[in-house]
């Protein structure tokens, strides 16, 4: 969902996320077997950084990438460390700004970029994307026993949404006034604190500001086809095929689905 209008838990062995940017020239990852595959008879995967999957990541940005205790945690960061250790390097995050990732430009500095980023045809301009990793649509969450069961019910409700976000712009489309707010963070503390009544926005946002209030409930699920992924230098196949190798197993063995119930609680998808 990350400003598309304007413009597992993490795996143990790869707990350790570097706080710095490391500089250097193109090299092949080293491994026992002298380069890194995304799997047996793969093409070997080209670092910036021998030995590092250099990530450039937009933080903060809870509850994605965010940091803690000296740490840089959050859902993409347990996607971030599962692409490590599928390429047999170390994690290395640097914080970039978005303008830079959605243009392209991390390219120059960074192996793939995770950063809640929404998968659009222009940014498919500038770079490859993975197979989508969590579907974004937007929800609307009230108080149980509040009386609001879709948007309808909320019409004459107080409605917050976060400024600048597909959620904003979908409310005005169904002649909803409601209230902005900077971030989701304050979105949801406006809820909990009773000055709103309901709130629409991306489920991830949502879904994660509610996950601990037993009192506060997904009303009703809106489709819009919003979906993140994983950016990738434009024509690095190896790289992209890692991601979504990565991607594909974390499904497949049922650690997508821990990792998602962790940070968005139970319904994410």
């Amino acid at each position: 969902m990350r400003r598309t209008t304007l413009a597992v838990s993490a795996l143990a062995a790869v707990a350790a996320l570097s706080l710095s940017a490391c500089g250097g020239g193109s090299t092949p990852a080293a491994s026992s077997s002298g380069s890194a595959g995304a799997s047996s008879g793969a093409a070997a995967v080209t670092l910036k950084n021998a030995g590092k999957l250099t990530v450039c990541s937009d933080i903060p940005y809870k509850p994605f990438e965010y940091e803690e205790g000296g740490k840089y945690v959050g859902f993409d960061m347990d996607i971030a460390a599962a692409v490590a250790t599928k390429v047999g390097a170390e994690l290395s995050v640097i914080k970039d700004s978005f303008d830079s990732i959605q243009s392209g430009l991390f390219k120059t500095k960074c192996d793939i970029a995770v950063s809640g980023i929404s998968i659009t045809e222009k940014r498919k301009g500038n770079m490859d994307f993975s197979t989508p990793y969590l579907d974004d649509d937007l929800v609307l969450v009230a108080k149980k026993g509040s009386g609001i069961t879709d948007l309808n019910s909320a019409k004459d409700k107080k409605v917050g949404v976060q400024s600048s976000t597909t959620g904003s712009d979908y409310a005005k489309e169904q002649g909803i006034v409601a209230t902005g707010f900077d971030t989701g963070e304050m979105q949801v503390q406006s809820l909990i604190a009773g000055t709103t009544d309901a709130s629409l926005g991306n489920q991830s946002i949502l879904r994660y500001g509610i996950k601990d209030h037993a009192d506060l409930e997904v009303v009703q699920e809106i489709k819009t086809g919003e979906q993140l992924g994983v950016a990738v230098q434009k024509g690095d196949a190896a790289m992209l095929a890692a991601v979504n190798g990565t991607l594909a197993e974390l499904e497949s063995s049922g650690k997508m689905t821990e990792i998602k119930t962790k940070w968005f609680g139970e319904g994410a998808k």
